[in-house]
C-alpha cells in the first residue's frame, strides 16, 4: 500500500551505518528509490507494460557511492519485481552487470 508520499515500501530494509535505507517503488515517479531518512540518495527509472518493466537507468548521489546503495537498489527492485510477475528488459548497464554477478535473477529477463 502506497504511503502518504505516494511510495510503495519494498519489504527489504537495509540497515546503513546505523539507519535504514528504505527502498520502495514511486509509481508516480515511475521509478524505484532508495531513501537514507527522508533523503533520496538513488533511484531507478522504470517503463511499466503489461507483464513487462522496462528498467531504463540507476543513479545513486555521488557522497553515497562505493557504500551498497546501487546494489540494495537494484536487488530490492528485482524481488519487487518478481513478486509482482513481471519479466524485465534491462536498458540500465548497471542492473546488467548486477543480473550478471547475481545469476538468481536471470529468469527475470524477458526473452527475445
Amino acid at each position: 500500500m502506497p504511503s502518504a508520499d505516494g511510495t510503495t515500501p519494498s519489504s527489504a530494509d537495509h540497515g546503513t551505518e546505523g539507519d535504514a535505507l528504505r527502498i520502495s517503488d514511486n509509481p508516480r515517479e515511475l521509478r524505484y528509490e532508495a531513501r537514507f531518512a527522508e533523503d533520496v540518495i538513488g533511484f531507478m527509472d522504470y517503463h511499466l507494460k503489461p507483464g513487462l518493466i522496462t528498467l531504463m537507468h540507476t543513479e545513486v548521489d555521488r557522497a553515497a557511492e562505493g557504500k551498497g546503495v546501487g546494489s540494495k537498489l537494484v536487488a530490492a527492485a528485482l524481488e519487487d519485481i518478481r513478486s509482482r510477475g513481471l519479466s524485465i528488459l534491462a536498458l540500465c548497464p548497471f542492473v546488467r552487470a548486477y543480473i550478471r554477478r547475481h545469476p538468481e535473477y536471470a529468469d527475470l529477463v524477458a526473452s527475445k
